[in-house]
């Protein structure tokens, strides 16, 4: 499995620190970002990149694939 970079930009930052913990519950390593200003980023293994990006909109949120 190869890691894959995601950020995120959502409306608010509850948004974004909802969906924060819900990527740890999928193991993802480095999430950072500012949840004051909406973004956020994470690592997440391939296996599960395309759940990760469906967990971030359905929160509200934009990701794309760094």
């Amino acid at each position: 499995m190869s890691p894959i970079d995601i950020k995120a930009t959502f409306p608010n930052g509850n948004a974004a620190q909802e969906a924060a913990h819900k990527l740890q519950a999928l193991r993802a390593a480095d999430i950072g970002g500012s949840s004051e200003s909406g973004m956020l980023t994470a690592t997440v293994d391939d296996a599960v990149a395309d759940r990760a990006i469906h967990l971030i909109e359905q929160i509200g949120g934009e990701a794309e694939i760094q």
